[in-house]
């Protein structure tokens, strides 16, 4: 297509714990440019976990505000949120108080992490005037079912009449938080069995039983104890955020689609952004290519996804590079 002045979209998650999902997308952008005629559509995006509040300011545009809140080991940090729309939502990105990033390798406690934090930056959310929140709750150290959180909401003041929705990144549920995500973040055996019974516990005194709920074990089960206690809605992070982006109506438009994540292997297709942008293109018709840090995919799921090249870089001047590659394919 050498006449084709439509947009290559480009839309990559972050490289986690490396690059932002900004970052990615700048520098493939650079590549593209520096051979195909047609000015590149950046779209940096999100699934609910870190850097959804950085996507989604850029996209609707909005300000920050302060708020004081905790890290997940209960230390005083400064924090924020975000307000877009007049100030008529909100959005909390948890990781920014209670992300297991924060937490050094060697300080981390699965059993002593609360989500303190992140019911700090709920309630300043809620009471900033926002008549909706949105939560985004992914990259937690926490595994406390939302204990704290709720504490924390509700020392206060709760959150009013505002209206929660909550971002979530995996579909696991409440009781089996401990036991798929508390080895990352510092459980043993012994303490994913204690972790495991105490979310249980807890499950038994919430208005509402949040075991066996789709994405209700977020963040260490935060995500359960918002839709048990303040009748959060609880929404696939992606689906929400390419919402939010207008991504249907971009990758329609475009001549080609290029997905990027740190690694790309079989969790991918469990319901992350890549695979979702990935099988839009492919229902629109539109050639899709992938950068990532490393590809771990079979074959065959590559062709489920059916991307066209799947290229490798772990620093930005690769990735750059990567984008001049996947110009030759167009």
């Amino acid at each position: 297509m050498p006449n084709d002045e439509r947009a290559v979209l480009v839309a990559p998650d972050s490289f986690k714990g490396t690059f932002r999902a900004s970052e990615v997308a700048a520098a493939i952008g650079r590549g593209l440019e520096s051979v195909v005629a047609a000015i590149p559509d950046l779209m940096p995006v999100a699934d609910g976990g870190e850097g959804t509040l950085e996507v989604l300011l850029m996209a609707l545009g909005g300000e920050t505000a302060g708020a004081d809140a905790s890290d997940a080991l209960m230390r005083p940090i400064k924090a924020g949120f975000g307000l877009v729309e007049g100030g008529e939502t909100a959005i909390v990105e948890t990781a920014q108080a209670i992300g297991l990033p924060q937490i050094k390798a060697d300080e981390r406690d699965a059993e002593a992490a609360s989500s303190y934090g992140a019911g700090q930056l709920i309630a300043a959310a809620a009471q900033s005037g926002a008549s909706r929140v949105v939560v985004a709750v992914g990259g937690s150290a926490s595994s406390d079912g939302g204990a704290g959180a709720i504490e924390a909401i509700e020392q206060a003041g709760g959150i009013g009449e505002a209206e929660l929705i909550v971002c979530c990144d995996v579909n696991t549920p409440f009781e089996l938080a401990a036991e798929v995500f508390g080895p990352q973040k510092g459980a043993d055996a012994e303490a994913v069995d204690r972790l495991t019974a105490r979310l249980n516990e807890l499950a038994a005194t919430l208005p509402r039983d949040p075991r066996g709920v789709p994405m209700s074990g977020c963040a260490g089960g935060l995500s359960g104890a918002l839709w048990a206690q303040y009748g959060a809605a609880l929404e696939p992070g992606a689906r929400f955020v390419l919402s939010a982006l207008d991504a249907d109506e971009r990758i329609q438009a475009a001549r080609a689609v290029v997905v990027g994540e740190g690694r790309l292997d079989r969790t991918t297709l469990e319901g992350k952004i890549a695979a979702e942008i990935a099988v839009r293109a492919r229902q629109a018709g539109v050639p899709c290519h992938a950068v990532v840090g490393s590809n771990g995919l079979e074959p065959i799921d590559q062709r489920i996804l059916d991307l066209q090249a799947v290229i490798e870089a772990t620093t930005l001047s690769e990735i750059e590079d990567a984008g001049r590659q996947i110009a030759a394919y167009l």
